[in-house]
């Protein structure tokens, strides 16, 4: 430990200041006030990591991050070293800095009796300070192997994936069915929490060292895409994602008006963009209600109220979460606390235990657009939701967003097409090392995995990457920091 009294020294946990919301909520920029990121409080926060004999934010973290090794550099204003260890476990530390939600901090030592270090802000810090100092250049293979792999998605897993094989020297073509590459780190994250020039900045770096993207290219679409594919190439990663989002099959769903999350959000980061969008999918001076809660569902609340929304809801079907760490969620797992968001400090009321019990219409536009919620208080029995009598009401609502999750992948498309098997949670069933039945054909990330965090993502495209390499090679020197059935102590 490089200073053995840092803990003892700094006992408050300190974050740098946001942007105040009367400014931000003005524009699509990230929250996060950048000025306000001194170097004194970084140091403070870093000296107070301990070192510890058994790190828990390494088993907490799937990446396996050297999160000792880089505080100690920040304390001691080593950069060059310090974006070295970052990025020696972490191909994109500008993504996790920004949307992980840091289950490394709930796994850190000192948050035992002491409120935990701040590894994310570090890590945030570190990336952002190699970029601007022009510590992160492109990493180009020394020499090319012969031999071709397409990764089909450019989210976290395809674009570690893709980026981890390129630097092993083979070809590497990344396919997307969106117009621009970056799957829902381009359209399913606002702005203000992922600006796109964080993107595409990182996406320039891949392409200098070599990886190509094709974009506007859905494979599986055709009766034959994804086996044409595997004959083209030599190896096959898909990183398609979960793209089928959770619905409610509740009276009056085909209403007008309601909409998937990752659809409303995606529309907006077109419209911000000036790309093409539906006119139709706003929140401008409507009532919006937000249905489920979670990360999606507090972007869909920034968003609306960005958008200039008359009043946003957010229906929460669960109990408000304690403030407190439960005993049902013992140190160092990942436990569910009352956290106020971003977004919802901007504004919105948020209505714990409580469902939608109907879509409903005013009798406008034919009586097919949505005007109104019907909704009612929940308790649980058994651990289902049981209707409160007497609890029923209804709140206004032009414009309802389903924020509930997202299902899996569809088993027609490429499943079918290259006889793959989806399980009974509609993930494509792999082995461990995330190959598939089928030779030469590959499975990383939340098609896999199932829905999870952006963290693991990046994880298990390094992991199956290593695979990659080992079925061409023979052998491979790639790290691979997980296997695909690891189970996460996040929930």
């Amino acid at each position: 430990m490089a200073d053995p009294r840092g803990f003892l020294t700094y006992r408050s946990r300190e974050l740098p200041a946001e942007r105040p919301v009367e400014v931000r909520i003005r524009d699509w920029k990230e929250i996060r006030d950048s000025r306000a990121d001194g170097s004194a409080l970084l140091k403070r926060q870093a000296s107070r990591c301990m070192d510890c004999g058994v790190p828990f934010c390494h088993f907490s973290c799937p990446l396996g991050n050297l999160i000792p090794e880089w505080n100690d550099l920040t304390r001691r204003d080593r950069l060059p070293e310090a974006i070295e260890r970052l990025h020696a476990t972490n191909n994109f530390p500008d993504f996790t800095g920004r949307l992980c939600p840091a289950p490394c901090e709930s796994g850190c030592v000192l948050g035992v009796n002491q409120e935990p270090v701040t590894i994310e802000q570090i890590e945030y810090s570190i990336v952002e300070a190699a970029w601007d100092a022009g510590l992160i250049e492109p990493r180009i293979p020394q020499f090319l192997t012969g031999r071709t792999v397409a990764v089909v998605g450019s989210g976290p897993a395809g674009l570690a994936a893709a980026q981890q094989l390129t630097r092993a020297g083979h070809t590497v073509a990344v396919y997307e069915k969106s117009d621009e590459p970056g799957g829902l780190l381009r359209y399913g994250i606002p702005g203000f929490k992922l600006e796109k020039r964080v993107v595409d900045r990182r996406l320039a770096q891949m392409r200098a060292e070599g990886t190509r993207f094709y974009t506007g290219v859905e494979v599986g679409a055709d009766a034959n895409g994804a086996k044409e594919l595997l004959q083209r190439y030599d190896a096959l990663v898909l990183a398609v994602g979960t793209p089928i989002p959770r619905d409610l099959p509740v009276d009056g769903r085909d209403l007008e008006g309601i909409h998937p999350a990752v659809d409303f959000l995606a529309q907006a980061t077109r419209r911000v963009s000036g790309l093409p969008a539906d006119a139709s999918v706003d929140a401008h001076g409507k009532d919006v209600v937000v249905i489920g809660g979670g990360d999606t569902g507090s972007d869909c609340v920034g968003t609306a109220l960005r958008q200039g929304a008359r009043s946003v809801t957010s229906l929460e079907i669960a109990p408000r979460p304690p403030v407190e760490r439960p005993a049902s969620w013992p140190w160092p797992t990942f436990p569910r606390l009352f956290k106020v968001s971003s977004s919802h400090e901007e504004g919105g009321e948020v209505l714990y235990s409580t469902s939608t019990v109907e879509f409903v219409s005013d009798g406008s536009a034919g009586g097919r657009r949505l005007s109104h919620l019907r909704i009612a208080g929940v308790e649980f029995d058994g651990g289902r939701p049981v209707p409160i009598p007497g609890t029923e009401r209804l709140i206004p609502a032009q414009l309802a967003l389903l924020a509930m999750g997202f299902v899996g992948v569809p088993s027609r498309g490429i499943p079918d097409q290259l006889g793959l098997e989806v399980d009974s949670r509609a993930r494509i069933s792999r082995n461990e090392d995330f190959s598939t039945p089928v030779p030469g054909v590959f499975v990383a990330g939340d098609a896999g995995r199932g829905q999870s965090l952006v963290v693991w993502a990046i994880a298990e495209g390094r992991g199956a990457a290593a695979s990659v390499d080992a079925y061409l090679r023979g052998t491979s020197s790639l790290p691979s920091p997980v296997k695909s059935g690891d189970v996460s102590l996040t929930p």
